[in-house]
């Protein structure tokens, strides 16, 4: 089914594409279901086996190749997690309620708070005037230029791949999820509470089981993984060459999702692994399309195929993407800076 023949991309509006893919937004239970099998059986049998090799002191290699394939079931596991927040995995609002809370746990993040700026993130990215909630810090030249030198240090460090990849994982997962930071309404009071008391529960559980350091020797490493795996998804999903970003005055939706979110291709095991998150300008255009229907939903639309894909090594130039130039409208480099001055 062609969803559009011969529309040009700059002559829709969200509302027209939107009511063209809606086909795609209408969950279903069997898929679901099948993905909640395929997924948290696996993740439960690595989980039993990692115990059991780290009882018996098995060669580290052997424990960390499970590990990082433990991993990926997790990242896998806050799709899921992701899609309940948008309503989507489920048509049962209840069920997707009751599933983000228990894949919140897992992934140690409380659901209903972590909703509420995600959904604000969609209703603000690639907007300049309306940065700073669930979104990857940016800052325009200008900005930086005019910012003092302790905040164009705490960029700098912010944007190192070294602490965003490697210290920032664990300190969003482990630290800054257990406490409220903004929105302090009840329902998000009570996710943050309900998840830490909940993970809580299991470190006391496995002290009295399988004992606390066979515990920490398989979830943080999992844990810190799979969120390595996450953070860097949704840094290169907003943040690669030929990025939109627009003022809020002449700010476009359409432009946003299929030039502001990248198509981000990536071999068949990891879009697997990823749920299909990679198709993150079609998510962005209609996020009630769960992920087991975006590839579905991508084949079928000449207008989401207009989007260039982003492979693994053309995103590793977005390391080096720091700054929006506005005057260029593109993202540019630290280095970019020291050669104007010259």
């Amino acid at each position: 089914m062609a969803l559009y023949e011969g529309a040009a991309t700059d002559e829709l509006t969200i509302h027209s594409l939107r009511k063209t893919l809606s086909l795609y937004a209408k969950p279903d239970l069997r898929q679901a279901v099948l993905q909640m099998i395929n997924t948290f059986i696996p993740y439960s049998a690595l989980w039993g086996v990692l115990v059991y090799m780290v009882d018996r002191k098995y060669p580290l290699v052997w424990t960390l190749s499970l590990i990082c394939i433990a991993s990926l079931f997790l990242v896998r596991i806050f799709i899921f997690f992701h899609d309940c927040a948008h309503h989507s995995f489920f048509a049962s609002q209840r069920a997707n309620k009751v599933i983000g809370y228990v894949t919140g746990i897992l992934t140690f993040t409380p659901f209903t708070y972590w909703q509420h700026n995600h959904l604000v993130h969609h209703g603000t990215y690639a907007d300049l005037d309306h940065r700073g909630v669930g979104d990857i810090w940016t800052l325009t030249v200008d900005e930086y230029r005019a910012a003092s030198r302790r905040t164009q240090l705490a960029y700098r460090l912010y944007r190192n791949p070294f602490v965003f990849l490697g210290i920032g994982p664990g300190y969003s997962f482990l630290i800054t999820q257990r406490y409220l930071h903004q929105w302090k309404g009840k329902n998000e009071h009570f996710s943050v509470a309900f998840t830490n008391l909940a993970i809580l529960v299991i470190i006391i559980t496995a002290g009295l089981t399988i004992g606390l350091k066979t515990y920490l020797l398989i979830q943080l490493p999992v844990l810190l993984l799979a969120g390595t795996f996450g953070v860097w998804l949704f840094y290169v999903q907003h943040e690669f060459e030929g990025v939109y970003w627009s003022r809020h005055e002449t700010w476009d939706p359409v432009k946003a999702a299929l030039k502001g979110s990248s198509y981000y291709k990536l071999p068949r095991v990891l879009q697997w692994f990823s749920g299909n998150i990679g198709l993150h300008h079609v998510h962005h255009v209609l996020p009630r399309i769960p992920n087991y229907k975006l590839q579905q939903c991508y084949n079928a639309s000449p207008v989401m195929q207009t989007v260039k894909p982003l492979t693994i090594r053309k995103s590793l130039k977005s390391f080096s993407l720091n700054l929006w130039d506005e005057k260029q409208q593109k993202m540019v480099s630290f280095k970019s800076l020291k050669e104007r001055v010259k």
